[in-house]
C-alpha cells in the first residue's frame, strides 16, 4: 500500500473528526439564546464551518498564523507578520494566542464587534453573491443594437 493512501485517509480521518467537533460547536450557538434573533443561524454556521475548515492547515481544529495568512492570500490580501497578529489578537479579544478556535471566529462573525477579519469575509461573501446573480444568458441582440 502507498504511503500518499494512507497520509490522505488519515487526513480524511482527521477532517471528519474536526468536522464533529465544529458541528458540536455549531449546535451550541443554536440553542445559545444570544443568537436566537439571527436570521438563517443554521445556514449561517454551516457556511462559517466551510470556511474555517478551509483554513485549518495545522487540523489541530485552530486557524494558525500560518493559515490565517494564506486565507488572505486567497483573497488577494497579502499582510506583514504584524498586521496578521494584530487581526488575530482582534478576533480572539486581545489575548495573545497564536490560533483563532472555531469559538473565537464564530463570536466574531455572529458578534457585533468588527474586527478587520470579519469585514474582509463578509465582503468576500458579497462578492461571491453579486457574482452568481449576474451569471445568466447574455441578453440578446437586436438589429438596432448592431452598429
Amino acid at each position: 500500500m502507498d504511503s500518499s493512501a494512507q497520509g490522505g485517509k488519515a487526513f480524511g480521518i482527521l477532517k471528519s473528526q474536526q468536522e464533529e467537533k465544529l458541528n458540536s460547536i455549531n449546535e451550541a450557538f443554536l440553542t445559545d439564546t444570544k443568537y436566537a434573533e439571527e436570521e438563517d443561524l443554521a445556514q449561517k454556521l454551516e457556511m462559517f464551518k466551510q470556511k474555517y475548515m478551509e483554513f485549518d492547515l495545522n487540523d489541530k481544529g485552530d486557524i494558525d498564523m500560518m493559515g490565517l495568512k494564506r486565507m488572505l492570500e486567497k483573497l488577494g490580501l497579502t499582510k506583514t507578520h504584524l498586521e496578521l497578529k494584530k487581526m488575530m489578537s482582534e478576533v480572539t479579544g486581545g489575548t495573545s494566542k497564536d490560533t483563532i478556535s472555531y469559538n473565537d471566529f464564530l463570536n466574531m462573525m455572529l458578534g457585533k464587534r468588527n474586527a478587520i477579519l470579519k469585514l474582509i469575509l463578509m465582503f468576500e461573501g458579497m462578492g461571491k453573491e453579486q457574482e452568481q446573480k449576474a451569471v445568466g444568458p447574455p441578453s440578446r441582440k437586436t438589429f438596432s443594437d448592431l452598429p
